[in-house]
């Protein structure tokens, strides 16, 4: 770990301090989850860079295995697409592999004020889950458009169609969870008595 990356997350946790005790909740947010983030993807080379593209490349081999239309190589976090003409290489990279989403979206859970710890819990593990997922649909298109319409299309459908995608998954995912939180907070309630019973049972 860097002596930089430490000295910065002491002064990131004494700055809270100071806000905690000054009553400053929307800087406490702001500094809380800006910090956070910083301190995630610090953190997330290379294991967790590692973790999340070899689960996207093996969410991805699924699609390929039903469709038969792509090929993987988790190993070395490559997917083969074949067409008519010749196979496409797609690596998955650190850019590919959701790191960056969804540490700012774990960074603005934590700090978010309207959830509980056990809440949060909840939503960052569902959030996660919803980005990956995200993600895996967003290669699949890729997969889909580029199996049929060659590789000319390669840019459009990975940096435009793709992301397209992807990006409207995470909004909506941002809408419930931070805008529409109170419908948010009843699903985590029904789910959570939902488990009890199972277990009282």
């Amino acid at each position: 770990m860097s002596i930089y990356l430490i000295i910065g997350t002491i002064v990131w946790l004494y700055a809270l301090t100071i806000l905690k005790r000054a009553k400053l909740p929307a800087f406490y947010f702001i500094v809380g989850s800006g910090g956070l983030f910083f301190i995630l993807i610090a953190l997330s080379d290379p294991y967790w860079v590692w973790f999340f593209t070899h689960a996207v490349v093996n969410g991805v081999r699924w699609f390929g295995a039903v469709t038969g239309w792509s090929t993987t190589m988790p190993k070395y976090s490559i997917v083969s697409i074949i067409n008519q003409t010749a196979p496409i290489n797609m690596s998955i990279d650190y850019e590919c592999s959701g790191i960056i989403e969804t540490a700012a979206y774990l960074s603005l859970v934590v700090f978010f004020p309207l959830y509980n710890r056990f809440e949060k819990l909840f939503f960052s593990v569902a959030g996660m889950l919803w980005i990956y997922m995200a993600n895996v649909i967003r290669l699949s298109v890729i997969i889909t458009i580029l199996h049929f319409a060659g590789a000319n299309y390669f840019f459009v459908a990975h940096a435009m169609i793709g992301r397209l995608v992807f990006y409207a998954l995470v909004i909506v995912l941002y809408y419930e969870i931070f805008t529409y939180s109170q419908v948010s907070q009843n699903l985590y309630h029904v789910i959570r008595r939902r488990f009890h019973r199972k277990g009282a049972e």
